[in-house]
């Protein structure tokens, strides 16, 4: 059995996100030396390759590893050919054109009768949307931080990623539009399906939704009398039904329904008025469909 591999940011907003994803999953590294590059894992043949957020998408794109986590943004910069299998709910951004506050500008329609230069990390996204808006700019190609560039008089405008604005705003920038929305995802290779080791790349796919699915989600377990049951089952929310099973007492059943976090109070307000007792809620890992 060859090891699998997961590509993972080495370093930026994505890579402490990342890492609680796959811990979540239960996939913990087994090395914290910050200078290794391939770690192994608790899940035996799986192993964590550490890698620039933007080659991500590359490396995967050549099979050198099977799965990735990166941006949704550096998936379409880099016009790789791999397919993005899950969207997860971190690493949400957007990639937008900023220019200085002191511009009358608030529109792109308005800019179209300036000349100016925008700096960007994101070169191939910035000529497509320059030339879709047919704007007069010239796209510089940085790799540092863009929105110092204005004043440093490298360049007018910036195409940069923005999660609230603060930054822009500290280097006297505004955002006049959203060109995408970003957010991180879970690549594979468009083959992956015909690897060998496609099961294995399925198991991991399916441990990482239940994750996903399980997130913010409690398991609600509660004793009720046999004349209050149709009332508690009633007041219930569940994912297809409640469980119910009639315990050692016949005339007490034993009730299981999952809730959502952000209900759960309204939950157990309702069960206890209904005539449920001895309620205990836990924790959910994984929902696995």
């Amino acid at each position: 059995m060859r090891n699998l591999k997961i590509a993972i940011p080495n370093k930026g907003r994505l890579q402490q996100p990342t890492l609680q994803f796959l811990q979540s999953v239960g996939i913990k590294p087994l090395a914290s030396d910050d200078r290794a590059l391939i770690v192994p894992t608790s899940w035996e043949g799986v192993q964590l390759v550490m890698i620039r957020t933007e080659d991500i998408p590359n490396i995967v794109e050549t099979g050198a590893t099977e799965l990735g986590i990166t941006g949704h943004d550096y998936v379409i910069e880099s016009s790789a050919d791999v397919e993005e299998l899950i969207k997860l709910d971190f690493g949400r951004s957007k990639i937008v054109l900023a220019v200085p506050q002191t511009w009358s500008e608030n529109s792109v329609e308005e800019l179209k009768v300036r000349e100016f230069r925008v700096a960007t990390k994101y070169y191939n996204i910035a000529k497509e949307y320059v030339r879709k808006k047919e704007l007069n700019a010239k796209v510089v190609k940085i790799s540092g931080a863009a929105e110092v560039m204005p004043s440093l008089g490298a360049a007018d405008a910036i195409i940069d990623v923005m999660s609230t604005g603060t930054t822009l705003k500290l280097h006297g920038l505004k955002a006049i539009d959203i060109i995408m929305d970003s957010y991180a995802v879970v690549i594979g290779n468009r083959n992956w399906i015909k690897n060998d080791e496609a099961d294995r790349i399925n198991l991991l796919l399916t441990m990482m939704k239940g994750a996903i699915a399980a997130k913010g989600k409690k398991m609600i377990f509660m004793n009720v009398p046999d004349n209050r049951l149709d009332g508690v089952i009633n007041s219930l929310p569940a994912m297809l039904a409640p469980a119910i099973t009639r315990l050692s007492r016949s005339d007490i059943w034993e009730v299981i329904t999952v809730a959502d976090e952000d209900i759960l109070p309204e939950v157990i307000a309702k069960v206890k008025a209904a005539g449920a007792r001895d309620i205990v809620v836990i924790d959910i890992e994984k929902v696995v469909k």
